[in-house]
Protein backbone atom coordinates (compact mmCIF):
# COMPACT_ATOMS: atom_id res chain seq x y z
CA UNK A 1 0.00 0.00 0.00
CA UNK A 2 2.80 2.42 0.91
CA UNK A 3 4.59 1.67 -2.38
CA UNK A 4 1.39 2.35 -4.34
CA UNK A 5 0.90 5.66 -2.54
CA UNK A 6 4.46 6.72 -3.28
CA UNK A 7 4.02 5.75 -6.93
CA UNK A 8 0.89 7.91 -7.21
CA UNK A 9 2.63 10.84 -5.56
CA UNK A 10 5.54 10.49 -7.98
CA UNK A 11 3.25 10.24 -11.01
CA UNK A 12 0.79 13.09 -10.39
CA UNK A 13 3.13 16.02 -11.23
CA UNK A 14 4.10 14.28 -14.49
CA UNK A 15 0.45 13.69 -15.41
CA UNK A 16 -0.57 17.19 -14.36
CA UNK A 17 2.01 18.87 -16.62
CA UNK A 18 0.93 16.67 -19.53
CA UNK A 19 -2.76 17.38 -18.81
CA UNK A 20 -2.20 21.11 -18.54
CA UNK A 21 -0.34 21.14 -21.86
CA UNK A 22 -3.21 19.12 -23.39
CA UNK A 23 -5.71 21.74 -22.17
CA UNK A 24 -3.67 24.62 -23.63
CA UNK A 25 -3.41 22.92 -27.03
CA UNK A 26 -7.16 22.18 -27.00
CA UNK A 27 -7.87 25.82 -26.22
CA UNK A 28 -5.53 27.07 -28.93
CA UNK A 29 -7.48 25.06 -31.55
CA UNK A 30 -11.05 25.66 -30.36
CA UNK A 31 -11.57 28.30 -33.05
CA UNK A 32 -10.95 25.87 -35.93
CA UNK A 33 -14.62 25.11 -36.79
CA UNK A 34 -15.59 28.70 -35.94
CA UNK A 35 -13.33 30.36 -38.50
CA UNK A 36 -15.98 29.94 -41.20
CA UNK A 37 -18.47 31.69 -38.89
CA UNK A 38 -16.01 34.51 -38.25
CA UNK A 39 -15.34 34.86 -41.99
CA UNK A 40 -19.04 35.46 -42.65
CA UNK A 41 -19.69 37.56 -39.55
CA UNK A 42 -16.65 39.84 -39.81
CA UNK A 43 -16.33 39.80 -43.61
CA UNK A 44 -12.80 38.65 -44.43
CA UNK A 45 -11.28 36.28 -47.00
CA UNK A 46 -9.59 32.88 -46.77
CA UNK A 47 -6.23 34.60 -47.26
CA UNK A 48 -6.85 36.82 -44.22
CA UNK A 49 -7.92 33.72 -42.30
CA UNK A 50 -4.56 32.06 -42.90
CA UNK A 51 -2.78 35.17 -41.60
CA UNK A 52 -4.97 35.11 -38.47
CA UNK A 53 -4.06 31.46 -37.99
CA UNK A 54 -0.36 32.05 -38.65
CA UNK A 55 -0.17 34.99 -36.21
CA UNK A 56 -0.13 32.32 -33.52
CA UNK A 57 2.99 30.71 -34.96
CA UNK A 58 4.75 34.00 -35.66
CA UNK A 59 4.38 35.11 -32.03
CA UNK A 60 5.04 31.64 -30.67
CA UNK A 61 8.43 31.15 -32.35
CA UNK A 62 10.36 34.02 -30.68
CA UNK A 63 8.62 33.50 -27.35
CA UNK A 64 9.80 29.88 -27.33
CA UNK A 65 13.41 31.01 -27.49
CA UNK A 66 12.97 33.43 -24.58
CA UNK A 67 10.95 31.18 -22.29
CA UNK A 68 12.84 27.98 -23.05
CA UNK A 69 16.00 29.62 -21.74
CA UNK A 70 14.08 31.26 -18.90
CA UNK A 71 12.79 27.90 -17.68
CA UNK A 72 16.37 26.54 -17.65
CA UNK A 73 17.37 29.52 -15.51
CA UNK A 74 14.37 30.07 -13.20
CA UNK A 75 12.71 26.66 -13.20
CA UNK A 76 9.88 25.03 -15.10
CA UNK A 77 6.98 25.49 -12.68
CA UNK A 78 6.69 29.28 -12.75
CA UNK A 79 7.09 29.49 -16.52
CA UNK A 80 4.43 26.81 -17.15
CA UNK A 81 1.96 28.40 -14.70
CA UNK A 82 2.43 31.85 -16.23
CA UNK A 83 1.85 30.34 -19.67
CA UNK A 84 -1.41 28.80 -18.49
CA UNK A 85 -2.66 32.15 -17.18
CA UNK A 86 -1.75 33.73 -20.53
CA UNK A 87 -3.61 30.95 -22.36
CA UNK A 88 -6.71 31.69 -20.28
CA UNK A 89 -6.45 35.35 -21.32
CA UNK A 90 -6.36 34.31 -24.99
CA UNK A 91 -9.54 32.28 -24.54
CA UNK A 92 -11.18 35.29 -22.93
CA UNK A 93 -10.33 37.43 -25.95
CA UNK A 94 -11.91 34.88 -28.29
CA UNK A 95 -15.05 34.74 -26.14
CA UNK A 96 -15.36 38.54 -26.34
CA UNK A 97 -14.44 38.82 -30.04
CA UNK A 98 -16.51 41.41 -31.93
CA UNK A 99 -14.26 41.98 -34.95
CA UNK A 100 -11.17 40.89 -36.85
CA UNK A 101 -8.76 42.75 -34.54
CA UNK A 102 -9.97 40.62 -31.61
CA UNK A 103 -9.08 37.46 -33.53
CA UNK A 104 -5.57 38.70 -34.24
CA UNK A 105 -5.12 39.67 -30.58
CA UNK A 106 -6.47 36.33 -29.33
CA UNK A 107 -4.21 34.32 -31.63
CA UNK A 108 -1.18 36.40 -30.66
CA UNK A 109 -1.84 35.85 -26.94
CA UNK A 110 -2.36 32.13 -27.54
CA UNK A 111 0.93 31.97 -29.42
CA UNK A 112 2.68 33.68 -26.52
CA UNK A 113 1.12 31.18 -24.10
CA UNK A 114 2.13 28.09 -26.05
CA UNK A 115 5.61 29.60 -26.47
CA UNK A 116 5.88 29.89 -22.69
CA UNK A 117 4.71 26.35 -22.10
CA UNK A 118 6.11 24.16 -24.89
CA UNK A 119 9.85 24.19 -24.16
CA UNK A 120 9.36 24.22 -20.38
CA UNK A 121 6.71 21.49 -20.36
CA UNK A 122 8.59 19.15 -22.70
CA UNK A 123 11.68 19.47 -20.49
CA UNK A 124 9.59 19.09 -17.31
CA UNK A 125 8.08 15.83 -18.56
CA UNK A 126 11.57 14.36 -18.96
CA UNK A 127 12.57 15.52 -15.48
CA UNK A 128 9.32 14.47 -13.74
CA UNK A 129 9.01 11.05 -15.38
CA UNK A 130 8.60 8.62 -12.45
CA UNK A 131 9.80 5.65 -14.53
CA UNK A 132 12.17 7.17 -17.10
CA UNK A 133 12.36 5.42 -20.46
CA UNK A 134 13.64 6.62 -23.83
CA UNK A 135 10.22 7.44 -25.29
CA UNK A 136 7.84 7.89 -22.33
CA UNK A 137 8.26 11.67 -21.93
CA UNK A 138 8.28 12.10 -25.72
CA UNK A 139 5.03 10.11 -25.94
CA UNK A 140 3.30 12.29 -23.36
CA UNK A 141 4.59 15.46 -25.03
CA UNK A 142 3.37 14.31 -28.43
CA UNK A 143 0.00 13.17 -27.03
CA UNK A 144 -0.47 16.48 -25.22
CA UNK A 145 0.08 18.41 -28.45
CA UNK A 146 -1.70 16.14 -30.91
CA UNK A 147 -4.46 15.06 -28.52
CA UNK A 148 -5.18 18.58 -27.36
CA UNK A 149 -5.10 19.91 -30.92
CA UNK A 150 -7.60 17.19 -31.94
CA UNK A 151 -9.87 17.68 -28.92
CA UNK A 152 -10.29 21.40 -29.56
CA UNK A 153 -12.03 21.15 -32.97
CA UNK A 154 -14.11 18.13 -31.88
CA UNK A 155 -15.36 19.90 -28.73
CA UNK A 156 -15.96 23.27 -30.35
CA UNK A 157 -17.68 21.77 -33.39
CA UNK A 158 -20.22 19.93 -31.26
CA UNK A 159 -20.86 22.86 -28.93
CA UNK A 160 -21.15 25.37 -31.77
CA UNK A 161 -23.58 23.16 -33.69
CA UNK A 162 -25.83 22.03 -30.84
CA UNK A 163 -25.23 24.08 -27.66
CA UNK A 164 -26.31 27.62 -26.72
CA UNK A 165 -23.97 30.65 -26.94
CA UNK A 166 -21.93 29.02 -29.75
CA UNK A 167 -19.19 31.68 -29.88
CA UNK A 168 -18.70 31.81 -26.11
CA UNK A 169 -19.42 28.49 -24.37
CA UNK A 170 -16.45 26.41 -25.56
CA UNK A 171 -13.99 29.19 -24.70
CA UNK A 172 -15.53 29.68 -21.27
CA UNK A 173 -15.27 25.97 -20.45
CA UNK A 174 -11.61 25.74 -21.43
CA UNK A 175 -10.84 29.02 -19.66
CA UNK A 176 -11.99 27.50 -16.35
CA UNK A 177 -9.94 24.33 -16.93
CA UNK A 178 -6.83 26.29 -17.93
CA UNK A 179 -7.01 28.68 -14.99
CA UNK A 180 -7.46 25.73 -12.61
CA UNK A 181 -4.44 24.01 -14.15
CA UNK A 182 -2.35 27.14 -13.54
CA UNK A 183 -3.14 26.99 -9.83
CA UNK A 184 -2.48 23.24 -9.68
CA UNK A 185 0.91 23.47 -11.42
CA UNK A 186 2.17 25.82 -8.69
CA UNK A 187 1.71 22.97 -6.21
CA UNK A 188 4.01 20.47 -7.94
CA UNK A 189 7.65 20.07 -6.92
CA UNK A 190 10.02 22.10 -9.08
CA UNK A 191 11.26 19.73 -11.83
CA UNK A 192 14.57 21.59 -12.07
CA UNK A 193 15.50 22.70 -8.53
CA UNK A 194 19.15 23.19 -9.45
CA UNK A 195 18.59 26.07 -11.85
CA UNK A 196 21.04 28.95 -11.61
CA UNK A 197 20.11 31.91 -9.43
CA UNK A 198 20.74 35.59 -9.98
CA UNK A 199 20.06 37.93 -12.87
CA UNK A 200 18.96 36.43 -16.15
CA UNK A 201 19.97 37.70 -19.56
CA UNK A 202 18.87 36.60 -22.99
CA UNK A 203 21.49 34.60 -24.87
CA UNK A 204 21.71 33.93 -28.58
CA UNK A 205 19.80 30.66 -29.12
CA UNK A 206 22.04 27.75 -29.99
CA UNK A 207 22.16 23.97 -30.10
CA UNK A 208 25.18 22.07 -28.72
CA UNK A 209 27.55 21.23 -31.62
CA UNK A 210 27.53 17.42 -31.06
CA UNK A 211 23.78 17.19 -31.75
CA UNK A 212 23.36 19.82 -34.50
CA UNK A 213 23.10 17.37 -37.40
CA UNK A 214 20.54 15.35 -35.47
CA UNK A 215 18.73 18.56 -34.55
CA UNK A 216 18.39 19.59 -38.21
CA UNK A 217 16.94 16.22 -39.20
CA UNK A 218 14.40 16.02 -36.38
CA UNK A 219 13.43 19.68 -36.83
CA UNK A 220 12.63 19.16 -40.52
CA UNK A 221 10.56 16.11 -39.53
CA UNK A 222 8.66 18.07 -36.91
CA UNK A 223 8.14 21.11 -39.14
CA UNK A 224 6.69 19.24 -42.11
CA UNK A 225 4.55 17.00 -39.87
CA UNK A 226 3.01 19.95 -38.04
CA UNK A 227 2.66 22.05 -41.20
CA UNK A 228 0.36 19.35 -42.58
CA UNK A 229 -1.66 19.29 -39.35
CA UNK A 230 -1.87 23.11 -39.45
CA UNK A 231 -3.37 22.85 -42.93
CA UNK A 232 -6.07 20.52 -41.58
CA UNK A 233 -6.77 22.96 -38.74
CA UNK A 234 -6.88 26.11 -40.88
CA UNK A 235 -7.72 25.62 -44.56
CA UNK A 236 -9.20 22.11 -44.71
CA UNK A 237 -12.50 23.05 -42.97
CA UNK A 238 -13.26 25.47 -45.85
CA UNK A 239 -11.93 22.91 -48.36
CA UNK A 240 -14.20 20.21 -46.90
CA UNK A 241 -17.21 22.56 -46.73
CA UNK A 242 -16.95 23.22 -50.47
CA UNK A 243 -16.18 19.59 -51.30
CA UNK A 244 -19.16 18.28 -49.29
CA UNK A 245 -21.43 21.32 -49.78
CA UNK A 246 -22.15 21.46 -46.04
CA UNK A 247 -22.14 24.02 -43.25
CA UNK A 248 -22.39 21.48 -40.41
CA UNK A 249 -19.69 22.69 -38.02
CA UNK A 250 -19.68 19.50 -35.98
CA UNK A 251 -18.79 17.53 -39.13
CA UNK A 252 -16.15 20.06 -40.22
CA UNK A 253 -14.63 20.10 -36.73
CA UNK A 254 -14.50 16.30 -36.75
CA UNK A 255 -12.75 16.24 -40.13
CA UNK A 256 -10.19 18.78 -38.88
CA UNK A 257 -9.57 16.87 -35.67
CA UNK A 258 -9.51 13.39 -37.23
CA UNK A 259 -5.84 13.37 -38.36
CA UNK A 260 -4.65 14.43 -34.91
CA UNK A 261 -6.85 11.84 -33.24
CA UNK A 262 -5.33 9.19 -35.54
CA UNK A 263 -1.91 10.61 -34.67
CA UNK A 264 -2.55 9.85 -30.99
CA UNK A 265 -3.60 6.27 -31.79
CA UNK A 266 -0.49 5.81 -33.96
CA UNK A 267 1.75 7.08 -31.17
CA UNK A 268 0.24 4.62 -28.70
CA UNK A 269 0.12 1.67 -31.09
CA UNK A 270 3.32 1.96 -33.11
CA UNK A 271 6.44 0.37 -31.61
CA UNK A 272 8.70 1.45 -34.48
CA UNK A 273 9.05 5.23 -33.88
CA UNK A 274 10.51 5.43 -37.40
CA UNK A 275 10.69 8.98 -38.68
CA UNK A 276 11.23 7.74 -42.24
CA UNK A 277 8.14 5.50 -42.19
CA UNK A 278 6.04 8.27 -40.68
CA UNK A 279 7.17 10.77 -43.30
CA UNK A 280 6.28 8.37 -46.13
CA UNK A 281 2.78 7.93 -44.68
CA UNK A 282 2.49 11.71 -44.40
CA UNK A 283 3.37 12.09 -48.10
CA UNK A 284 0.74 9.47 -49.01
CA UNK A 285 -1.86 11.40 -47.01
CA UNK A 286 -0.98 14.60 -48.86
CA UNK A 287 -1.41 12.85 -52.20
CA UNK A 288 -4.87 11.68 -51.13
CA UNK A 289 -5.77 15.18 -49.93
CA UNK A 290 -4.87 16.66 -53.31
CA UNK A 291 -6.96 13.99 -55.06
CA UNK A 292 -10.05 14.38 -52.87
CA UNK A 293 -11.37 17.59 -54.45
CA UNK A 294 -11.24 16.63 -58.15
CA UNK A 295 -12.73 13.25 -57.21
CA UNK A 296 -15.42 14.90 -55.01
CA UNK A 297 -14.88 12.02 -52.61
CA UNK A 298 -15.45 12.04 -48.86
CA UNK A 299 -13.82 8.57 -48.47
CA UNK A 300 -10.64 9.87 -50.15
CA UNK A 301 -10.65 12.93 -47.86
CA UNK A 302 -11.03 10.68 -44.81
CA UNK A 303 -8.25 8.41 -46.10
CA UNK A 304 -6.04 11.50 -46.42
CA UNK A 305 -6.77 12.44 -42.81
CA UNK A 306 -6.01 8.92 -41.55
CA UNK A 307 -2.76 8.53 -43.53
CA UNK A 308 -1.52 12.02 -42.65
CA UNK A 309 -2.44 11.54 -38.99
CA UNK A 310 -0.69 8.20 -38.72
CA UNK A 311 2.39 9.62 -40.43
CA UNK A 312 2.40 12.63 -38.15
CA UNK A 313 2.17 10.51 -35.00
CA UNK A 314 4.95 8.09 -35.91
CA UNK A 315 7.30 10.71 -37.34
CA UNK A 316 6.88 13.34 -34.64
CA UNK A 317 7.14 10.89 -31.75
CA UNK A 318 10.33 9.51 -33.23
CA UNK A 319 11.76 13.01 -33.64
CA UNK A 320 10.87 14.12 -30.11
CA UNK A 321 12.26 10.92 -28.57
CA UNK A 322 15.58 11.22 -30.41
CA UNK A 323 15.95 14.85 -29.37
CA UNK A 324 15.08 14.20 -25.72
CA UNK A 325 17.69 11.46 -25.57
CA UNK A 326 20.40 13.62 -27.13
CA UNK A 327 19.86 17.01 -25.43
CA UNK A 328 22.13 17.82 -22.44
CA UNK A 329 20.02 18.04 -19.24
CA UNK A 330 21.26 21.54 -18.38
CA UNK A 331 20.13 22.85 -21.79
CA UNK A 332 17.08 20.68 -22.38
CA UNK A 333 14.60 23.56 -22.16
CA UNK A 334 16.62 25.66 -24.61
CA UNK A 335 17.07 22.80 -27.10
CA UNK A 336 13.37 21.86 -26.99
CA UNK A 337 12.44 25.52 -27.42
CA UNK A 338 14.68 25.75 -30.50
CA UNK A 339 13.06 22.56 -31.85
CA UNK A 340 9.54 23.95 -31.49
CA UNK A 341 10.65 27.29 -32.94
CA UNK A 342 11.72 25.52 -36.14
CA UNK A 343 8.40 23.68 -36.20
CA UNK A 344 6.25 26.77 -35.84
CA UNK A 345 8.25 28.84 -38.31
CA UNK A 346 7.69 26.04 -40.82
CA UNK A 347 3.98 26.05 -39.97
CA UNK A 348 3.72 29.82 -40.45
CA UNK A 349 5.57 29.70 -43.78
CA UNK A 350 3.34 26.94 -45.18
CA UNK A 351 0.02 28.30 -43.92
CA UNK A 352 0.67 31.88 -45.06
CA UNK A 353 2.01 30.60 -48.39
CA UNK A 354 -1.16 28.58 -48.95
CA UNK A 355 -3.28 31.60 -48.02
CA UNK A 356 -1.44 33.83 -50.51
CA UNK A 357 -1.96 31.24 -53.23
CA UNK A 358 -5.74 31.49 -52.69
CA UNK A 359 -5.51 35.13 -53.84
CA UNK A 360 -4.23 33.97 -57.24
CA UNK A 361 -5.96 30.63 -57.69
CA UNK A 362 -8.70 28.39 -56.30
CA UNK A 363 -8.58 26.86 -52.85
CA UNK A 364 -8.30 23.34 -54.28
CA UNK A 365 -5.31 24.37 -56.43
CA UNK A 366 -3.63 26.02 -53.43
CA UNK A 367 -4.07 22.84 -51.40
CA UNK A 368 -2.62 20.79 -54.27
CA UNK A 369 0.47 23.03 -54.47
CA UNK A 370 0.95 22.78 -50.71
CA UNK A 371 0.56 18.98 -50.87
CA UNK A 372 3.18 18.69 -53.62
CA UNK A 373 5.68 20.90 -51.78
CA UNK A 374 5.21 19.35 -48.33
CA UNK A 375 5.17 15.83 -49.77
CA UNK A 376 8.50 16.43 -51.52
CA UNK A 377 10.04 17.76 -48.27
CA UNK A 378 8.71 14.77 -46.34
CA UNK A 379 10.18 12.25 -48.79
CA UNK A 380 13.53 14.07 -48.89
CA UNK A 381 13.66 14.05 -45.07
CA UNK A 382 12.78 10.34 -45.03
CA UNK A 383 15.67 9.66 -47.40
CA UNK A 384 18.02 11.63 -45.11
CA UNK A 385 16.99 9.57 -42.09
CA UNK A 386 17.51 6.31 -43.98
CA UNK A 387 20.93 7.45 -45.22
CA UNK A 388 22.09 8.05 -41.63
CA UNK A 389 20.89 4.60 -40.56
CA UNK A 390 22.51 2.86 -43.55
Amino acid sequence: MADATRARRAAWPFLLVGGAWFAVMAGSNLATPLYAVYERRFGFSSAVLTVVFATYALVLAPSLLVFGQLSDRLGRRRVISTGLVTAAAGLGLFALASGLAWLFAARAVQGLAVGMISGAASAALVELDPVPTEHRAALFAALAQAGGSAAGPFLAGMLVEWAPAPRVLSYALLLVVTAGSAAAVLRIPEPRPGGAAGAWRMQRPSVPPPIRRLFVRVSVTGAVAWAVMALFLSVVPSYAARLLDTSNLALLGAISGLPLAVSCVAQLASPARSQAAGLCLLAAGLAALAAAFPLHSLPVLLAAAVLAGAGHGIAFLGAQGRLNGAAPPERRGEVNAAFYTCIYLGVAFCVIGTGLLTLRTSLSTAVTVFAAFAGAVALAAAAAHLAVRA
